[in-house]
This record gives C-alpha cells, sequence and structure tokens, in this order.
C-alpha cells in the first residue's frame, strides 16, 4: 500500500501482534502497528556489511507519512555512502552522559585533589542544580546556550550560580583532557558570571562587649554545651576557620611554642602562632586527660563537636547579633588586628590567606591607625612651624 494519512490511520491493529505496511512508493520505507495502537515510520535497510537493519524515523501524528518518506530518502542516500543510522543512534545512547561525567568527576578529581568540604559541595550542586538539567545529555553534544539557560535559572542566587559555572568549567576541561570532547569546545566559556557582593560584617566594641557578656552568661547557667563557648571564644582570638577549629585536634595545639600547627586547612598545612587569651580557653579545654583526640569533644569518646552551627543561632540571637554569621568572627579578628596597626601582609600571614588580593579587602579598615599617624605627625609639625614644643595629641572620645 502507498503510505498516506488515510491509508495509515485505517490499519486495524491486531491483538496478537505487531503488523508491517510498506510502502509501494519506497520499499524500504514501513509502517509497524502495535497492538496499542501505536503507528510508528522505519526504515529498513541492509548496511555496508549487509547486516539487515531498522531504525525508527518517527511516530504516525508527529511526523506525516509525506516526512517519513523524505527522510528515509535521505538516509537511504547516506547508507550508500557507507553510513549506518541505527548504529549512530546506539552509539549517541551509549555515549557518556553528563551524569556520568558529574560522577567521574567527583570520583577522579573531586575526592582525590580538593578538601572534603568543597567536594561536599560540588555534589550537592551536581545533584541539585546539573544532574537534574543536563544530566542525560551526552557530553559531547551540551551547548553554550544550555549551559547559558542554567546560569541565567539560578540568577536569584548569583553566588550559588557562578560556583555551579565554575564547577561545570572545571568538569568540561576535564571531559576535554578525558577525550570526551574537542580541546577548546568547553561550552562554559565567554559566559559572564554575575557580579557577587561580598558580605563584610564586622563587629564593633559595644557588640563584642554584648557578645562577651552572653558568653558568660550561657556559661554560668550551662545551658548550652561546654564545647560552644569555647569553640566561640577560639573563633574570636584565633581568626581560624569554623572547619579548623571544629577539627582541631589536641596534638596540633603547641604550648611550648604557643601555636597551632594545622596539619590541614582550606590552604594546606599551617603554623598558627596564638595569643594568650586563645591559650587560656586551650588550656581550659586540654588540662583533662581524655580519650577523645579532638579540643572540642563532642557526645562520643572519639568524635568533635559537630553542634557549633545550630548553637551560634542561639547565642547571636540572645546577644542581639541576628545578622552576624560565624565566619564574621574571622571579619572581626582581622579589623580588630588592622586597627591595631597591624599590616595586611601580617594580617594575612595570621588568616593563612595565599594571594594578598584576598586580605586587600579589609584596606579600608587600616584608616584609623593611619588617621591617628596623622594627627601626630601634624600636630608636630604646627608646633615646630610656631615655634612651640610639641604637644601630645589627645583623641576626642565618641560621645556615640
Amino acid at each position: 500500500m502507498k503510505l498516506t494519512k488515510r491509508a495509515v490511520e485505517a490499519v486495524e491493529p491486531s491483538s496478537e501482534r505487531d503488523l508491517w505496511m510498506i510502502d509501494d512508493e519506497l520499499p524500504a520505507l514501513t509502517l509497524r502497528v502495535k497492538p496499542s495502537g501505536v503507528r510508528t515510520y522505519v526504515l529498513r535497510y541492509r548496511n555496508a556489511n549487509g547486516v539487515q537493519r531498522k531504525y525508527a524515523i518517527g511516530r504516525h501524528g508527529v511526523v506525516t507519512a509525506a516526512e517519513a518518506r523524505r527522510r528515509a530518502r535521505e538516509h537511504l542516500a547516506e547508507i550508500a555512502r557507507g553510513a549506518d543510522p541505527a548504529e549512530t543512534r546506539e552509539e549517541k545512547r551509549r555515549a557518556l552522559t553528563v551524569a556520568d561525567l558529574a560522577d567521574r568527576y567527583l570520583r577522579e578529581h573531586a575526592a582525590t585533589k580538593k578538601k572534603p568540604s568543597s567536594a561536599a559541595g560540588d555534589a550537592r550542586n551536581l545533584r541539585l542544580h546539573v544532574v537534574p538539567r543536563l544530566g542525560r545529555r551526552p557530553v559531547a553534544e551540551v551547548t553554550r546556550a544550555e549551559v547559558t539557560r542554567l546560569h541565567h535559572d539560578l540568577r536569584e542566587t548569583p553566588g550559588n550560580a557562578n560556583r555551579v559555572l565554575s564547577l561545570l568549567s572545571k568538569a568540561f576541561n576535564l571531559a576535554e583532557r578525558w577525550g570526551l570532547r574537542p580541546d577548546g569546545s568547553n561550552p562554559c566559556r565567554n559566559i559572564d558570571r554575575y557580579p557577587e557582593r561580598k558580605r563584610e560584617r564586622y563587629l564593633t566594641a559595644a557588640e563584642l562587649a554584648r557578645l562577651g557578656e552572653t558568653l558568660r552568661e550561657i556559661e554560668a547557667e550551662g545551658s548550652e554545651h561546654p564545647s560552644t563557648v569555647a569553640g566561640v571564644r577560639l573563633l574570636i582570638f584565633t581568626g581560624c576557620r569554623r572547619g579548623e577549629i571544629e577539627g582541631l585536634r589536641r596534638d596540633e595545639v603547641d604550648f611550648e611554642r604557643a601555636g597551632l600547627r594545622l596539619a590541614d586547612s582550606k590552604t594546606g598545612a599551617k603554623w598558627l602562632p596564638l595569643n594568650a587569651p586563645a591559650l587560656e580557653v586551650l588550656a581550659s579545654l586540654t588540662k583533662k586527660a581524655s580519650d577523645n583526640p579532638y579540643v572540642l569533644t563532642g557526645r562520643t569518646k572519639s568524635e568533635p563537636f559537630q553542634g557549633l552551627g545550630w548553637a551560634w543561632r542561639r547565642i547571636r540571637q540572645r546577644a542581639g547579633l541576628d545578622d552576624v554569621r560565624l565566619h564574621d568572627l574571622r571579619h572581626a579578628f582581622a579589623s580588630v588586628g588592622v586597627a591595631s596597626g597591624a599590616s595586611l601582609y601580617v594580617i594575612g600571614g595570621l588568616l593563612g590567606h595565599r594571594v594578598p588580593a584576598t586580605t586587600a579587602r579589609y584596606a579600608h579598615l587600616a584608616d584609623d591607625p593611619l588617621r591617628a599617624a596623622s594627627q601626630a605627625i601634624g600636630a608636630r609639625i604646627a608646633a615646630a612651624l610656631d615655634g612651640k614644643p610639641a604637644a601630645p595629641v589627645i583623641p576626642l572620645r565618641d560621645t556615640k
């Protein structure tokens, strides 16, 4: 029969088996009618090796009979040149997908070359944002337009959108290195990142006083785990990252040299000198013998304390510091250091910054010591010009 819309729709399905109708105009084009009534145009041919193959062109209703006949002729022309459309389709189905790339990225790159916390963040972004959108796409076929749409859809959280884009860019760079995409074909190239405003929250002297009072009250009441108050104090006195204090081990505390010898941190192993208040807190935590290797002990004998984040939410609310994050205590340490006259180089060393630009965010805080120095210099010059002995400069107390 000649496959036309009327003829195709007139075929009654069999309840026992598939029916095959051959197009009398192009015999290689057939119609398969399933017992369910689904009608599909199928191209039947022999490839260059003489193997009989079938290639589904499309369902009737989505593809017309005339369109199916046109596509069949195009495929037959390709087959005459040695192509095998059915094999090509199977290869695409077997091709590595973005979900496969994500698994390999986590297994061969993140797990071996990144910090556990960073690897966990990558796994979360892949699971929540990348795999649901691109997981089934073959790695070799992902386009810049698809990545751009994904980045755009995350625009409400620009920081996370940029992290997802950076993650994808690294994954596709690895895909090129692993031979899964041509060199220079990374679809993340030339996609502009969203501008991010770094959040910098510094505690004033009055806020530090409120926090100190709150910590003393909590200690007296015993309303929080002992490791909570000690952990907050160590974050303030050392400027360490939360993970560095939560994972601090007893053997990393060197009381003789007054410092911490951190075996691992965000920037690798480092030595951190300690001030007297920090040493006092550490001494109170380590003076008792314990089977727990961690300074901040948890509920069991072998685990560190893990409730600092939740406890801090209660502490900051009680102290009236609702917008202060635990990481802002690190900013407080740095801001007090700069205001006390410490150089940005020194502050960067204490915080463990690899790149000076990271410490540069605190540059504007150096205004107070510069102003004081300028006042002293100006007073001496003015006294010299007036022929008077230099008088001490007494700063005015802020009435606020």
